[in-house]
């Protein structure tokens, strides 16, 4: 099979009501094996949240990333995604979300580092739309002068790829640091104003609000690919709710690395 374009794609866009974060998991796994099936054309998905969450990469220590009593305390979800990657930190309103579930011949024959790259261009021309200049930061950032903004992470299935971005709009770095670890021991030493740095909110930056922000993003995935609006099938939406009796609100998938 040879490699595809973007423009060769029927881009579909799914923005809808905020959702569980186990939810969130669902519809990746779901969506990505749909279109991995060609049971659904190539989506560009835009995340609502409905409740604060840590998400943890597929092969993390659920205790090594996460203090669960701090997140018991500030009212915080952990769940577990299907990807590898490291801990997100979200708070609805506080964050820009989206996966992309794309047929696999467009990464054919790359690197992961090119497919990250690849996947991740249209927004670093979105954000220089906004008049901010990033960069795609090996393997799975997207960074400016000013700090990170964004973390990627992909899954494979057999006939698609899932690349999904979680960028900082805005960000509580204090509440951050003491639910995420992994945080905590890299910054000690150097304080909040710090942490706040290392990710860096798009608010600052951008001085928009969040919808503004994702509607340029959206409008310049259209712009330069294509995309058309859409909404899950029923029987996309069943297959999620299944899953995420059956998987992603589970304490045996999320401690299934302890």
């Amino acid at each position: 099979m040879s490699r595809t374009r973007w423009r060769d794609h029927d881009w579909q866009l799914i923005h809808m009501e905020p959702q569980s974060p186990a939810m969130h998991m669902a519809l990746d796994e779901v969506l990505a094996n749909e279109v991995s099936a060609g049971r659904r054309r190539p989506t560009l998905r835009v995340w609502e949240w409905a409740s604060p969450a840590v998400v943890i990469g597929r092969f993390q220590s659920l205790r090594n990333e996460v203090d669960a009593e701090a997140a018991r305390r500030h009212g915080v979800e952990v769940v577990r995604r299907i990807s590898g990657g490291g801990a997100m930190f979200i708070e609805p309103g506080n964050t820009i979300t989206y996966s992309i579930c794309a047929p696999l011949s467009l990464v054919e024959d790359l690197s992961f580092q090119e497919s990250y790259r690849q996947m991740d261009e249209w927004v670093i021309r979105a954000l220089a739309d906004l008049g901010i200049e990033a960069w795609y930061q090996p393997l799975n950032d997207i960074t400016s002068a000013a700090g990170k903004i964004a973390g990627a992470a992909q899954a494979r299935k057999p006939h698609a790829v899932l690349h999904h971005v979680t960028m900082a709009y805005d960000i509580d770095a204090t509440k951050m640091l003491e639910v995420l670890r992994i945080g905590r021991e890299k910054l000690s030493d150097k304080g909040t104003a710090s942490a706040a740095k290392r990710v860096d909110p798009l608010r600052s930056q951008t001085g928009l609000p969040r919808e503004a922000v994702i509607k340029r993003m959206v409008d310049t995935f259209r712009r330069d690919h294509g995309l058309s609006v859409d909404a899950l099938t029923p029987d996309e939406l069943g297959q999620a709710l299944q899953l995420v009796e059956s998987k992603f609100s589970t304490a045996s998938w999320t401690s299934v690395v302890p």
